[in-house]
């Protein structure tokens, strides 16, 4: 058979941010250049996402993005309309609107997404198990030594 991996020791003092936790935060706009109050102001005066259906109602782009959305799901055959069951509860389902941006900040695309309320779910009576599609690490491992 094949040796097992094995792990990689570090050869220097350095601590890097993936292993303290540290994140690189977005930088949608950079610039050697002092700006003035005024392009301040425009740059931080930006578009909000809707929180809620209603507000996003009133916008034609978020109306877009949502039609877009359920074109998505009806093409790739999501689900299959059926009347529920007496004993069952229906899980129900909320919109999220988000603001998709180019590195410069600029706005790419309204992106809305259908999201089921998994939250509103009980163990035990409206699901038994959970399972998540992520592969373990130590599982990408093995497969990379095989090959």
């Amino acid at each position: 058979g094949t040796p097992a991996p094995t792990a990689v020791t570090r050869s220097h003092p350095m601590i890097t941010r993936s292993q303290d936790g540290t994140r690189r935060p977005k930088v949608y706009f950079s610039s050697p250049h002092a700006l003035s109050t005024s392009t301040v102001c425009l740059l931080t005066h930006d578009e909000q996402e809707p929180t809620d259906l209603v507000h996003a109602l009133t916008q034609p782009k978020w109306c877009n993005a949502m039609k877009e959305e359920l074109a998505a799901l009806n093409r790739n055959e999501t689900w299959e309309l059926i009347p529920p069951h007496q004993t069952q509860n229906v899980v129900g389902c909320r919109w999220v609107f988000k603001i998709k941006r180019h590195a410069d900040g600029t706005i790419a695309r309204h992106k809305a997404r259908l999201v089921a309320k998994g939250y509103s779910q009980q163990e035990g009576v409206d699901y038994f198990e959970t399972y998540s599609p992520v592969i373990k690490p130590a599982s990408i491992r093995m497969i990379l030594s095989v090959a």
